[in-house]
C-alpha cells in the first residue's frame, strides 16, 4: 500500500495529487525556514535525503515518547513561526487527520492533569505541547529528493518527496493518552475512538472458527510490535520501553522508565513464549480477509481507511480490489469486550497497521500505518539514485 506515483497504485490523476501535495509542501516548508533564524536553522535544517550516512540514519530514527525526536520545537519558535510549522504539517494531513494530531497535542495538558502535574521527566515541564519537533531534510521544491519529519509524544509524521512528487507518508504514527477523556454534557472525546470500535465490532462479528484463528492470545502486549523500529524484519518481538528513546536514559529518569517498562509487562501477563506467539512475521499471522463475509469485508475496508485517510486524498493508497483485501489478515490480543486491554494488527502486501490500547487500564492507544517495504520511501529514494547517480 505505497504512497505516491507506482504504476500499481497509480494513473494520472493520482500522479498529479502526488505533485500537487509536493508543491503545497515545498511552499509551506520554503516559507517556514524562511521565517527562521540562523541557530534555529541549525536544528531545523537538514541535508537531503540520502546525500550521507549521518543524515540518512537521522531521517529514519522515529520515535512516539516524549523525547527529542530531532529538530526545532515548538516551543523554542515564535508564535508566527509556529503558525507556518503547522502549515506544514497540515499539508502532509487530510483534514480529520489533522484535527486528530491537533488534539493529540493538546492532550499534554490533559495528561498533565490526570498525572497530578508532578511528572518528572528531566527538564522543565513534564508534559509539554510544545515539545514537538519539525525537521526538513534537504532543500524543498524542484526534483532533487527532499523530505520533512514531524514528532513528538505520540505522534509521528515521515513524509518524503522524490522528482517532485510525494512517494512516502510511512511511518505514520498516532497515540492518543488517555484514549478517553471526559466532555461537556456526558459525552467523551476520543481521537482514535474509530481505529478501535469498528476493529473490536469486526473482531466480535467472527464466528468461533474464525476467532480461533484471528485471537492469538487471550491476554495483550503492552505495546505496538513493531516498536519504533526503522525496518521491520522477521521475527521481531515488542521493544522494551528503555530502548524506544533518542539517547540512553540516565539516574532517575532511567529508573522511572524502567519501572514503568516493568510494571506494563507484569500487567499483561505475557511470558517469553507468548512474545514469541506475537512477534511479526513476513507471513502474516491470523486470519485472512478471503474467508470474511461481505460484512466483515466492509467492516475492514472502513477500518483501513481510519489508518490510510490520514493524509489528503491522492496520496493515501486507493481501495484495495478484492484480492489484494483477501491478503490482508486481522490478529487480536487480549479480551474483546469494550475497556479492556488489547491488541490487534492488520498485516499484508505492503501494509502493516498496529493498534494497541492497554496501559493506563486500557486507556492510553497507540496505532501505526507502516508500509514494510517501503517505509520512509527507501525504494523510491533508491530507484532516483540508479537513475540520476548510477546506483
Amino acid at each position: 500500500m505505497t504512497t505516491g506515483t507506482s504504476p500499481v497504485h497509480g494513473g494520472t490523476d493520482r500522479t498529479a495529487a502526488a505533485r500537487d501535495a509536493a508543491d503545497r509542501m515545498a511552499t509551506a516548508a520554503t516559507t517556514w525556514l524562511e521565517a527562521l533564524d540562523a541557530e534555529q536553522k541549525a536544528s531545523a535544517h537538514w541535508a537531503a535525503p540520502g546525500s550521507d550516512a549521518e543524515t540518512e540514519a537521522e531521517r529514519l530514527r522515529w520515535y512516539y515518547t516524549p523525547t527529542d525526536h530531532g529538530g526545532l520545537p515548538i516551543g523554542a519558535m515564535r508564535p508566527h513561526q509556529q503558525r507556518l510549522a503547522m502549515q506544514l504539517v497540515a499539508s502532509g494531513l487530510s483534514t480529520p487527520g489533522y484535527v486528530t494530531v491537533a488534539t493529540v497535542l493538546g492532550l499534554e495538558n490533559v495528561l498533565d492533569l490526570a498525572e497530578g502535574w508532578v511528572v518528572d521527566w528531566g527538564r522543565e515541564r513534564g508534559r509539554d505541547p510544545g515539545m514537538y519537533y519539525l525537521r526538513v531534510f534537504g532543500e524543498p521544491g524542484g526534483h532533487a529528493p527532499w523530505g520533512w519529519r514531524f514528532g513528538g509524544h505520540h505522534v509521528s509524521l515521515n513524509n518524503l518527496v522524490v522528482d517532485g512528487a510525494v512517494r512516502s507518508t510511512t511511518p505514520c504514527f498516532l497515540g492518543t493518552d488517555p484514549a478517553t477523556s471526559p466532555l461537556l454534557g456526558g459525552t467523551s472525546l476520543r481521537p482514535l475512538g474509530a481505529v478501535e470500535d469498528l476493529a473490536r465490532e469486526l473482531v466480535r462479528s467472527l464466528s468461533p472458527g474464525q476467532a480461533a484463528r484471528a485471537v492469538l492470545l487471550p491476554r495483550a502486549p503492552s505495546d505496538i510490535i513493531g516498536g519504533n523500529r526503522a525496518r521491520i524484519t522477521h521475527g521481531d518481538e515488542m521493544l522494551p520501553l528503555t530502548d524506544i528513546w533518542r539517547n540512553r536514559l540516565q539516574n532517575e529518569l532511567a529508573d522511572r522508565v524502567a519501572e514503568m517498562n516493568s510494571r506494563a509487562e507484569n500487567a499483561s501477563g505475557l511470558d517469553a513464549s507468548d512474545h514469541t506467539a506475537l512477534a511479526l512475521t513476513t507471513t502474516p499471522k491470523g486470519l485472512p480477509a478471503a474467508e470474511f463475509d461481505a460484512g466483515q469485508r466492509e467492516l475492514l475496508r472502513r477500518l483501513l481507511a481510519t489508518y490510510v485517510d490520514r493524509v489528503p486524498e491522492g496520496l493515501a493508497p486507493p481501495p484495495l480490489d478484492d484480492a489484494a483485501l483477501d491478503a490482508v489478515h486481522l490478529a487480536w490480543a487480549g479480551p474483546t469486550e469494550a475497556g479492556k486491554p488489547h491488541y490487534y494488527r492488520l498485516q499484508g502486501p505492503g501494509l502493516l497497521a498496529e493498534y494497541d490500547n492497554t496501559q493506563r487500564q486500557a486507556n492510553h492507544a497507540h496505532s501505526v500505518w507502516r508500509d514494510p517495504e517501503a517505509d520512509f520511501g527507501v525504494d523510491a529514494l533508491a530507484a532516483h539514485r540508479a537513475a540520476h547517480h548510477g546506483g
